[in-house]
């Protein structure tokens, strides 16, 4: 089949990417590199540097396309308190372009991959029945292209699934971004030989995702019948952590002496976010296969290999008062 990709210099779509190809089908990819890397691109996939807002520009370059996947989000949950504008119009408006261009283009399918920020602070492990509750700008914003995607899709007879992956985590994870990706931050700080900063009290409860169980999940969503319509959690649910937990298991694997600089909790994060992967279970014979301590040796020896990198501060921030976190405002990273 011919399928196409947003994000496809990402960590997610490209990654997606490869699997697709691997697998025998062509693939166009979109990207405008805020958040994506050149090199990430695979060979074969037919590129274009657009951004997902541009209609126009994505209904002609995706026309013939059988698949859609829309893994291109500027995905700052802490950061879109601060800067809404930006995350939303890259989130809902982004989102909407995409959708659009796809049922225009008679596609067969349209997967979504949305945000476990959708659930915000519900009682975990979350699962797929429970009514949303976004807490931020970001899952509000997911929450709304779901929304969308359901009404488009259901009114012009196109199948859509919505996945909901959580805390991916893998090499080719952007490592010098200092609003995302708490464990690409740390070992890219711990590797420079400088000690993590953790929000708050550090207690928050996590599960990470090894991006090969997660790509499993999205390849086996273009073809199968009985995930049409369905909201899946992909991800593992047996390996909770704290954020604690994460640096000491990152310092272990490096031998860096941890004293971890505690700062004041980010507005609106959310304390526990652990979702139960038991329908992914059922509907696509979802399992765990690679361990968190695996997963981390992976990214450690990615960046090691790639080199450490100063932080970049690429998005500005919209909203900057005595609520904002000074590791962006004096930029401590």
């Amino acid at each position: 089949m011919r399928i196409f990709i947003t994000g496809v210099a990402g960590f997610l779509g490209s990654h997606l990417a490869d699997a697709m190809i691997a697998e025998g089908h062509s693939v166009v990819g979109i990207d405008n590199l805020i958040g994506g890397e050149l090199d990430n691109v695979p060979e074969a996939v037919q590129f274009h540097q657009i951004d997902c807002n541009d209609f126009e520009a994505v209904r002609r370059i995706s026309a013939g396309c059988d698949i859609f996947y829309h893994c291109a989000a500027t995905a700052y949950e802490g950061l879109s308190v601060f800067s809404p504008h930006i995350v939303t119009q890259n989130i809902v408006s982004a989102s909407v372009s995409i959708f659009s261009a796809g049922i225009a283009n008679k596609a067969r399918r349209i997967i979504l991959c949305s945000s476990m920020a959708r659930y915000g602070a519900l009682k975990p492990p979350f699962t797929e029945g429970q009514v949303p509750q976004p807490q931020d700008p970001y899952g509000i914003g997911k929450l709304a292209a779901e929304d969308l995607l359901r009404n488009l899709c259901r009114t012009h007879k196109v199948d859509y699934v919505i996945a909901v992956p959580h805390n991916i985590i893998g090499p080719r994870q952007k490592y010098d971004d200092p609003f995302r990706n708490v464990a690409s931050i740390m070992i890219n700080l711990m590797l420079q030989r400088r000690q993590p900063i953790i929000y708050g009290h550090g207690k928050q409860q996590r599960c990470f995702s090894f991006i090969d169980d997660c790509l499993y999940c999205l390849k086996e969503m273009a073809f199968r019948d009985n995930v049409v319509g369905q909201i899946i959690n992909i991800g593992p649910d047996e390996e909770v952590v704290t954020i604690i937990d994460l640096a000491t298991r990152i310092a272990n694997q490096l031998r860096f002496n941890l004293d971890p600089i505690f700062l004041p909790g980010r507005p609106q994060e959310v304390e526990h976010a652990i979702c139960s992967s038991d329908k992914a279970r059922k509907l696509l014979d979802y399992k765990t296969t690679i361990d968190l301590d695996t997963g981390l040796g992976h990214m450690i020896e990615y960046i090691k290999k790639r080199g450490t990198r100063g932080f970049k501060y690429h998005i500005d921030l919209e909203i900057v008062n005595e609520y904002t976190p000074k590791t962006w405002t004096q930029r401590l990273f």
